[in-house]
């Protein structure tokens, strides 16, 4: 069959969620439950491409709607026109672009570029653009704001794992985050780079007293220091403190992220394709900081293996890439969901991830996991 011929002929979403080993802690509290929706696109071809998008507070209601909302104006379009079909299940929504059905886009595209790259016998990097990575930089995603103790045994862990660059949980009061910081630098030594992450904790006063505490002790970045909604408050730490400052994990589309790269408010982009419209709209994102030199770094955080996979084609053609968020605790969304391992933890070579090479995503969905997490 031609590809002019292919035509999509169904849409499937399948609900997960799966209770951790161990819970995951910031600043707000500790998150035991991850979910997140695969989704499965078929062709006439017998073609099938696998997405992912984010369905932390109800991966089930997700489902729901790509189902209900997106596959009826899929179903007979040739699924090699994703600008086409984005553009196409965007105008589903009747107000700004963002939330529930954009994070739903994102998983439909994904699967979109990975049926792409299986028409073509490529993987979707070399669809991109490639940079020509097979491996890219990563770091370990995330010490826990759990007690000192934990804390110190976490990033001795990773360290173990050949990271050479760590992520740190930090939260309020503001003197707790900094003696946070304090210990993690002792404990990881001079040589590894280290960055914090305060999920919003803090209002730009406090984020100030603590990045000034990060600068001095040769920290990175300082992520998500406050409310992603403060773009102001953005530039006006950005002009205040000499660490470097990450966030876009909260952004839907680029028309979102186009104001804190505009305005130069952050040095490092965090789109994550299982939220932010998939790899066509990340890749806009990407390529928008890109032209005023601001880093590229995706976001993986609480996800799955898809999210994993379209995360390292992006990182391994987007020419602005500065490293790869390689989560470090167990999650078996992650490490179970594909019958090969992808961008694992305990797989790094001299601190790198390996970007799949097979067509498409390159990964393979193992359905006995699916059945054993599936979400009713």
């Amino acid at each position: 069959m031609a590809a002019a011929d292919l035509a999509i002929t169904d849409v499937i979403a399948h609900p997960l969620s799966c209770r951790l080993p161990k819970p995951q802690r910031t600043g707000f509290g500790d998150y035991p439950v991850i979910e997140i929706v695969l989704v499965e696109v078929r062709t006439d071809a017998g073609i099938v491409g696998f997405g992912e998008c984010l369905g932390r507070a109800g991966s089930v209601a997700y489902a729901q709607a790509i189902e209900r909302i997106l596959k009826p104006v899929l179903v007979g379009r040739n699924p090699l026109d994703s600008q086409a079909l984005w553009r196409t299940m965007q105008r589903k929504l009747s107000g700004r672009s963002g939330g529930m059905l954009i994070e739903a886009i994102a998983g439909v595209d994904i699967a979109l570029w990975d049926v792409a790259g299986k028409v073509a016998g490529l993987p979707v990097h070399r669809l991109l653009g490639s940079m020509g990575r097979a491996r890219v930089d990563a770091y370990a995603s995330s010490i826990n704001w759990y007690d000192d103790a934990q804390a110190e045994a976490e990033t001795r862990d990773c360290l173990a794992l050949g990271f050479r660059q760590i992520k740190v949980k930090i939260g309020k009061p503001v003197k707790d985050a900094i003696r946070r910081c304090e210990l993690i630098r002792r404990v990881a030594g001079g040589d590894v780079k280290l960055m914090t992450d305060s999920n919003w904790a803090f209002d730009v006063d406090e984020a100030l007293a603590v990045g000034d505490a990060m600068a001095a002790l040769d920290y990175w970045w300082f992520e998500e220091p406050i409310p992603a909604e403060n773009v102001s408050g953005y530039v006006a730490l950005r002009a205040k403190t000499k660490v470097r400052l990450a966030a876009g994990e909260s952004d839907y589309t680029v028309w979102h992220a186009r104001e804190l790269i505009e305005r130069q408010a952050v040095g490092v982009i965090q789109p994550d394709v299982a939220r932010s419209g998939g790899i066509s709209e990340t890749r806009r994102i990407a390529d928008l900081a890109h032209a005023f030199h601001v880093a590229y770094a995706p976001h993986v955080g609480w996800s799955g293996a898809i999210c994993v996979a379209a995360s390292l084609q992006l990182a391994a053609a987007a020419p602005n890439f500065l490293t790869y968020e390689c989560m470090a605790y167990d999650n078996p969304l992650r490490q179970a969901l594909t019958t090969e391992p992808v961008g694992d933890s305990r797989h790094l070579i001299d601190g790198q991830a390996a970007v799949p090479q097979g067509p498409g995503l390159g990964v393979a969905i193992d359905w006995d996991v699916v059945a054993r997490y599936r979400a009713t």
